[in-house]
């Protein structure tokens, strides 16, 4: 057996009961946030009361028949550990778009306006949802063992201290470059470190999708951290409201690099461990993607049509002449180059570190767009200014002036996940399965769509459309 096998789910087969299980355990999390925000009355209107009671009650009976809801769809996914959180933090926040800001006002008679103050004004139930979500999803997945899973890899004290070493390595380096700008972020990146493991599962993966994986894992944090045991310890309530959640934004950015420093550190640190003492000829795996220098010419290629797509948004908004300030220059022409020759850089580093991910052209968009996500964190808010010799972007206002930038990195890395699955698959089509070579592709097609990676795709998307909304009027 292997150290992720389990001797079959308890639920098999019956994903709506563990569900609606799970979605209770989710609901008594969200109603006790309820509590402390004062919202069950909001709840108990559309049971024609105002009393709290009732706006408990109906909360839970919503939650439950939302995570049967959940079960049903989660449970042809292949659950592995709490892996399943980052369909759970996906669900909860689709939940947000469609509950409260589209069902709750049908049903309560108040005009539905999917306005950017009607956004705001729900912020507080984006982030019970999310807890509802993740709740959901872990509990679920602990619902789906029966007690026969063994003793794994990520549950030993080497790998749980290779997290940490990991998380000491990157919390310094943001000690050091941003200094008190990050609170106790160094402190919480530890914890953040030894818990990734128990997330990761120890499964080997490529660094750019750990990439994106350590960026949802830091908005969790963030959300876990910054947004509630912040205020709580301060003041011992929950504060969701518009302007704390714009003041707490400031520390987004560093959160998110932190959890995407950490995932990328810590399969280095084990790649490197495997390199140095491991000799056993099975775990050195073929690569399916492409090979030699082709890989960079195809990342160079496909980030340079993401580069003009995103050269003209940057055009449109003025920015091309403090492009060219990076490197001394001036002018939209120099600009011009300056973008483009970075945007080929990135697309590089991008086939280097999604080579052979891209099994098809949602595979490849949504690798690309969470990694246009994470380059507006890293390239946009932190390296732009930083080479620019101004103060990093982490606050709310000039997180929203950077609004412009986000939609560019979106399109940008949309369209260079495209190009190069488009390339890749022109040479070595993954559905022609004619040998050992292309039956791995098939299959690693298929482990993809069944675990976490559409989940992180929609995720990221979820998250870029909620960032304007947190620090809009800031």
């Amino acid at each position: 057996m292997t150290a992720e096998a389990v001797r079959g789910p308890v639920f098999s087969g019956r994903g709506a009961p563990a569900g609606a299980f799970a979605g209770a355990a989710g609901g008594m999390v969200w109603g006790a946030a309820m509590v402390s925000l004062g919202m069950l009355p909001d709840v108990a209107v559309l049971a024609g009361s105002a009393a709290p009671w009732a706006g408990f009650v109906l909360n839970m009976l919503i939650s439950v028949g939302v995570g049967a809801a959940f079960g049903l769809l989660a449970v042809h996914q292949r659950i592995r550990s709490s892996e399943l959180l980052f369909w759970g933090l996906a669900y909860g926040m689709f939940w947000w778009f469609l509950g409260t800001l589209t069902l709750l006002p049908l049903l309560s008679g108040t005009p539905m306006t999917w306005s950017l103050a009607a956004a705001q004004a729900a912020l507080p139930s984006l982030f019970g949802y999310l807890y509802y979500g993740a709740v959901t999803a872990v509990v679920f997945a602990l619902l789906q063992r029966d007690g026969g899973f063994v003793a794994a890899d990520h549950l030993r004290p080497r790998t749980l201290l290779r997290g940490l070493l990991a998380a000491g390595i990157v919390g310094g380096v943001l000690a050091v470059t941003a200094g008190g700008r990050i609170g106790w972020l160094p402190v919480v990146a530890l914890v953040m470190g030894v818990g990734y493991p128990l997330v990761f599962t120890g499964r080997v993966e490529g660094t750019g999708p750990a990439i994106v994986r350590g960026t949802a894992y830091g908005f969790l944090w963030w959300i876990v951290a910054a947004l509630t045991f912040a205020p709580l310890l301060d003041g011992g309530r929950l504060d969701w409201s518009k302007a704390a959640v714009a003041e707490a934004t400031a520390t987004l950015p560093p959160y998110l690099l932190a959890g995407a420093g950490i995932a990328a550190v810590f399969g280095l640190l084990g790649s490197l461990a495997r390199a140095l003492f491991v000799d056993d000829v099975r775990l050195r795996t073929r690569a399916v993607g492409t090979r030699g220098l082709r890989v960079v010419g195809y990342g160079s290629l496909s980030g340079l049509v993401g580069g003009v797509l995103f050269g003209f948004v940057w055009a449109a908004v003025d920015v091309l002449p403090t492009v060219a300030k990076l490197v001394g220059a001036d002018g939209d022409a120099a600009g011009w180059v300056v973008h483009l020759l970075i945007a080929q850089g990135i697309g590089v580093s991008y086939a280097l570190l999604f080579r052979g991910r891209g099994y098809d052209l949602v595979s490849g968009v949504g690798w690309g767009l969470s990694y246009g996500f994470f380059w507006w964190v890293f390239g946009g808010l932190t390296l732009m200014p930083a080479t620019l010799g101004v103060p990093l972007w982490w606050t709310a206002p000039t997180i929203a002036a950077d609004f412009a930038s986000l939609i560019g990195h979106l399109a940008y890395g949309g369209a260079l996940g495209a190009v190069l699955a488009w390339l890749e698959h022109r040479e070595n089509p993954w559905w022609l399965a004619r040998n050992d070579l292309e039956a791995a592709r098939a299959a690693a097609r298929r482990d993809q769509i069944l675990g976490s990676a559409p989940a992180l795709w929609i995720l990221t998307a979820l998250m870029a459309l909620t960032v304007p909304v947190m620090v809009a009027g800031a």
